[in-house]
């Protein structure tokens, strides 16, 4: 979950001008990775031989 925090540094970083889709876009990004450190910090991750499993059954 994103903090307001957070979006208030990010929305300083944008340009003065900017489309709601570029917010909208950047906020799905910052909390895509936070989720992923979250489940990282939980020990929720995958090795790289399984992650090598999971695509092999992609093109099978």
């Amino acid at each position: 979950m994103l903090t307001k925090t957070v979006l208030k540094e990010q929305i300083e970083k944008f340009p003065e001008q900017f489309s709601i889709d570029e917010l909208i876009e950047k906020f799905i990004l910052i909390e895509k990775i936070e989720d992923g450190n979250r489940q990282s910090e939980r020990g929720e991750i995958i090795t790289d031989a399984e992650m090598d499993k999971e695509i092999e059954k992609w093109f099978e």
